[in-house]
């Protein structure tokens, strides 16, 4: 049974959820890939969280389909290449995040869906992704972002962390050991993997790469669930007035005079996890001048000197994102606590001396927190 389709009164109509649904539907290729905008490359992060958005906005058959592709690409060993376009392969490198994400997808599936068979049918796909992504953890805790490939083989690891993506795999092994309990095939090192990972992304922020002009930087380890409450307040207060454009939405890089919907509404998705529901309800609504007639989402908005869309396309992951944010505002479908965490049994046990932080601070010729 489909659930009703999320809205959000005076920001979106239930009508307009499906419409955007619609148009990230109307992407996909016939392999079941989709694209950032037709022609362009698919990636499978961004993949998956279309299909998290078709499954909210009631695309049932196409979601499916989406997950369905995921395999076919995947490795042997578990990674997936970091670019595909059309079918071909542009970039083979392995990255960690990418090769991670699909468990978050299938847990949001079962929450909504609540499909054993579908589970089951991904599970190994997940497993494999997961095992993969755990190999690349650093002596820090943080997550190797990615691997060379080169004639079909594995070549070099890159020795820096993203904090971006290992808050987001954060978030992965969650869902990954949320799923190895409904398949009762427990999963210790994901387990412990993660608590080094949290420790990490607590205590260790300035082992990771220095992407701080980002936006993604700022917010995501809140939104991947690893820091909350008043440190995670603390954390999206001290940056706020550098992104938040108001009446506009949040910038992409603190330099540039630029917002974007993505972006944006993944902030109000981490606002949401923190309990912040007025500033979450009102970034949403200002971004809504991105919007397209047929409920497709422009990417951004250069305010200054111009004020022009660009680039000049409407791309599928920023739709998606904008139909989860308002699946977790409204509450709407079971798989509306997804980035809340609230469907995760328990968080990772704190690991800190065990982590090797201390020689990768040693050894990097920075002083730990």
């Amino acid at each position: 049974m489909q659930p009703e389709t999320p809205a959000l009164e005076g920001i979106l109509t239930a009508g307009q959820v499906e419409a955007t649904g619609a148009s990230i539907a109307a992407m996909m290729e016939p392999s079941g890939a989709i694209p950032w905008t037709p022609g362009q490359h698919t990636d499978v992060w961004n993949h998956v969280e279309s299909a998290m958005a078709l499954i909210v906005s009631g695309h049932v058959e196409a979601a499916e389909r989406a997950y369905a592709w995921v395999p076919t690409v995947q490795r042997e060993d578990g990674s997936v290449p970091m670019r595909i376009v059309e079918g071909r392969v542009e970039d083979a490198s392995g990255e960690t995040n990418m090769s991670a994400y699909l468990a978050v997808g299938v847990w949001h599936h079962w929450l909504v869906r609540r499909d054993p068979a579908f589970v089951r049918t991904m599970w190994p796909a997940v497993r494999r992704g997961l095992d993969w992504v755990v190999s690349m953890q650093l002596p820090f805790g943080g997550i190797a972002w990615s691997q060379e490939w080169h004639d079909g083989r594995p070549g070099d690891r890159n020795q820096d962390a993203l904090l971006a993506g290992s808050s987001s795999i954060h978030q992965s092994l969650q869902a990954g050991i949320a799923l190895a309990a409904l398949m009762d095939e427990p999963q210790p090192d994901w387990e412990l993997a993660g608590g080094r990972l949290g420790h990490a992304l607590r205590v260790h922020r300035d082992l990771f790469q220095d992407k701080s002009t980002f936006a993604m930087d700022w917010y995501y380890p809140v939104l991947g669930g690893a820091v909350r409450g008043r440190a995670g307040e603390d954390l999206i207060d001290a940056r706020w007035d550098d992104f938040v454009v108001p009446g506009l939405g949040v910038r992409c890089v603190d330099t540039n005079p630029w917002v974007t919907a993505a972006e944006t509404s993944e902030l109000v998705l981490a606002l949401d996890a923190l309990g912040r529901r007025e500033q979450a309800l009102r970034l949403l609504a200002d971004i809504q001048h991105l919007r397209d007639e047929d409920g497709a989402y422009w990417t951004g908005w250069v305010y200054e000197p111009e004020g022009v869309r660009w680039p000049g396309e409407r791309t599928t992951y920023t739709g998606a994102a904008v139909v989860l944010a308002v699946d977790a505002l409204s509450h709407t479908t079971q798989g509306a606590d997804i980035m809340r965490g609230a469907t995760f049994d328990a968080g990772f046990a704190e690991i800190g001396l065990e982590c090797g932080c201390a020689d990768a601070h040693a050894s990097s010729g920075r002083p730990g927190r």
